[in-house]
């Protein structure tokens, strides 16, 4: 329990010690650009957080499965192995495109065209 305590009282410090700029930073007036450009990447960071998390369970899941169904029946292990490993490219891939999504959201000049 005290090492664990330990951690965290150091990871909260660490954590402010970073967030110490902001508190430095003086207010601007609020115009339509910056707060798009702020939506845009809690909304980026959003798509690939969920994204990579969804992917990691997806994985997880399948080899799991692939596993146990080799262990159930040793003889189909080449058919379960080239299923695994197109459902595996098919996942990263998803979570390719939603990082490709997530870049072009935030590379987009936000009311540049309005």
């Amino acid at each position: 329990m005290n090492k664990n305590l330990k951690a965290l009282g150091l990871m909260l410090f660490f954590a402010f010690l970073a967030s110490a700029p902001l508190l430095a930073q003086e207010g601007t007036p609020s115009d339509s650009k910056a707060s798009l450009y702020r939506l845009s990447i809690i909304v980026g960071g959003a798509i690939i957080t969920l994204a990579a998390a969804a992917g990691a369970f997806c994985q997880a899941k399948a080899i799991s499965s692939a596993c146990e169904g080799i262990s159930r029946n040793p003889g189909a292990a080449p058919h379960i192995r080239f299923l695994l490993l197109l459902g595996l490219i098919l996942i990263e891939t998803l979570v390719i495109y939603a990082l490709l999504v997530t870049f072009i959201i935030l590379m987009v000049k936000w009311g540049s065209y309005a």
